[in-house]
């Protein structure tokens, strides 16, 4: 069994075998990476290391039964309280912001290089409109859309629970005009093998440059939340909308939120999305109207 310890793009080109790897080892190079890469990209790395190892410890035997490999060298870390405290990231755009936000979004539109851009500009708005996690979004496909009954389905979410939720009148009309500019079958395609949006780097960096605030995809995630909370959404809608389980909540397990139930809260989060983004008729994201079907 060997492993690129742990992986080329994460700690080195050196091939190991997984029976060499020791205790010291993963601490010294923790440690290491800690220091060249990031304490966060350290612990992640780390993580990777310890999950594969759990899975070498299931999975490869002797003859007589026993796993070849007696223990996972990354418990040093548990054992010594080694991990690094990474305090959770709590970044937000603030409602100040999001006007600027979203005209720096929009002139992505106007960028005559990269077909891309006018996609991302989109790509953004989406995220910021729906509280979708990055993945969620980019892996989206037209076969999940219906736009009759003005509602989208994500069937891979990252709790493994499928979910349905209403198209606001915003993002209706966003998806229908991405549906006359493309005819991939994922809503936000990219250019590579996977062939939906893989890494929309460079226009992030164009809109954080012309903003003069840095975000994250993540942030526009934790904005909706925030936005959701400050105008009282109930807390069992807004789980739902962002499909987080609610664990250890008996009254929870008795309530049936379905895509109707959750048309509402979602409307009202998005009107004071366009309040903040200042969106007027002169920002709509269609130029023609859309009849929609009732």
């Amino acid at each position: 069994m060997l492993l690129n310890f742990v992986s080329s793009k994460v700690l080195t080109h050196q091939n190991k075998a997984m029976l060499d790897i020791g205790k010291d080892m993963v601490a010294k190079r923790h440690s290491k990476i800690g220091t060249e890469r990031g304490e966060a990209y350290a612990n992640l790395s780390m993580r990777f290391l310890r999950a594969l190892f759990n899975f070498a410890i299931a999975q490869y035997e002797d003859g007589s039964g026993h796993s070849i490999l007696r223990e996972n060298p990354v418990m040093r870390l548990t054992q010594t309280r080694a991990w690094y405290r990474v305090d959770r990231r709590q970044t937000v755009i603030k409602p100040h912001q999001l006007s600027p936000w979203y005209e720096a979004v929009m002139s992505l539109k106007q960028d005559p290089i990269s077909s891309q851009s006018a996609m991302m500009a989109d790509y953004l708005s989406f995220l910021l409109f729906t509280g979708l996690r990055r993945q969620e979004a980019a892996t989206l496909k037209w076969s999940d859309i219906d736009l009759k009954d003005c509602s989208f389905t994500l069937t891979d979410t990252k709790n493994r629970e499928p979910l349905t939720l209403p198209l606001t009148d915003f993002v209706f009309n966003l998806l229908q005009s991405r549906k006359t500019a493309t005819d991939s079958e994922y809503v936000f395609a990219g250019d590579g093998k996977a062939g939906y949006l893989i890494e929309p780097r460079r226009q992030v960096q164009k809109v954080i440059k012309l903003l003069e605030v840095s975000f994250t995809l993540h942030d526009l995630r934790r904005t909706f939340i925030t936005i959701a909370e400050s105008i009282d959404i109930s807390a069992y809608a807004l789980k739902r909308l962002v499909n987080h389980k609610m664990t250890n909540d008996v009254t929870a397990g008795y309530i049936v939120s379905d895509v109707e139930r959750l048309r509402k809260p979602m409307e009202l989060i998005s009107a004071q999305l366009l309040q903040y983004l200042k969106i007027n008729d002169d920002k709509k994201v269609l130029q023609f109207p859309i009849h929609r079907n009732t």
